[in-house]
């Protein structure tokens, strides 16, 4: 497989795993994130997603993600070997009342975070910022002229959106293309093997990749598909090492799941493969490039997911997982 995914009409060719650093400072820090960040790098990976909002809510720091990553990049002086993606404008994540339903997508919300993230990851530029929510009550028209001005700024190169509806995808797009703009780039919401048959989360500020979100990216192939959540919050790993009583709680634990994790053993040996890159490879055999953020624990889940491109699985096979069963 090509190791690289062009963005069209746009300088940015990425790799088709993104490393997401949404444990930054949790579960590595220090030497511990140099050899994750390291290890993605020699699989060829260049793609590093965070979000100043990453992990407010964990008490202690705030904008906990985008400094370990500062740490990194100021240490190793490998600013240019990456494409940085980072994400402004999400709810207040603080405190013990938070309300995700409160917005913080104003310019001057925007402005305070990209500025802030800015400072805390150590450099002068984003290349790659997302609007990690959006705001109905806000005219679209704004919010791209917000990101416009980042980019004559020289504050950002790209931009894109996170949770946005079809809807207004499409209205960005039309904006956009009046004005002459290159517009979103990117799309990050979710999409993974287990949400055909999952019973959806709590959080109904997330956007899923379905229904008209789903044609949107079928038609609109200059917005480029970034699926978070892509392990299925390790519902696969968790039922395999403990069956239905270790999932029972999870949103994945539905029939039709529990008959994926089933026939994906078959896949598993078939291939000679790990679970991970089973889960990972859904995502090459959509009808649009996907490039999946994978967030790992320790630096051989980063070798372990980058070995998904290695994989030959076919459309025929994930047909054949989320196939119901026959009558």
């Amino acid at each position: 497989m090509d190791k690289r995914i062009r963005i069209r009409d746009t300088e940015l060719s990425v790799f088709p795993i993104g490393l997401g650093t949404v444990d930054a400072g949790l579960l590595w820090d220090g030497k511990e994130a140099d050899a994750v960040f390291e290890t993605y790098l020699s699989q060829g990976g260049n793609l590093v997603d965070c979000a100043h909002v990453y992990s407010d809510w964990v008490p202690g720091e705030t904008a906990r993600a985008e400094r370990v990553v500062g740490d990194w990049l100021q240490r190793s002086g490998k600013r240019n070997e990456i494409i940085l993606v980072t994400k402004g404008g999400h709810p207040d994540m603080k405190g013990e009342k938070v309300d995700l339903h409160r917005s913080r997508m104003s310019h001057e919300d925007m402005v305070k975070d990209l500025d802030e993230s800015l400072a805390q990851l150590r450099t002068d530029y984003i290349d790659l910022y997302f609007y990690h929510r959006d705001d109905l009550s806000q005219p679209v028209e704004e919010e791209i002229e917000t990101m416009e001005e980042f980019v004559k700024k020289g504050k950002i190169r790209y931009y894109g959106c996170s949770n946005w509806t079809a809807e207004r995808m499409r209205a960005a797009d039309a904006y956009c293309a009046g004005k002459g703009y290159r517009g979103f780039v990117a799309d990050q919401s979710l999409l993974n093997l287990g949400m055909k048959y999952f019973k959806g989360l709590a959080d109904d500020t997330l956007a899923y990749t379905r229904g008209d979100a789903w044609d949107y990216h079928v038609e609109n192939l200059r917005n480029l598909e970034m699926p978070y959540m892509g392990n299925c919050s390790g519902f696969f790993h968790i039922y395999a090492q403990k069956g239905e009583e270790g999932v029972k709680d999870s949103p994945y634990y539905t029939q039709g799941n529990v008959r994926v994790a089933e026939r994906m053993r078959i896949l598993c040996q078939r291939y000679g493969c790990t679970i991970t890159q089973c889960v990972l490879g859904f995502f090459y055999h959509q009808p649009f490039p996907c490039v999946p953020l994978y967030g790992p624990a320790v630096p051989e889940h980063v070798t372990d997911a980058c070995g998904t491109l290695d994989i030959p699985f076919t459309d025929a096979d994930y047909e054949w997982l989320l196939e119901p069963d026959t009558p």
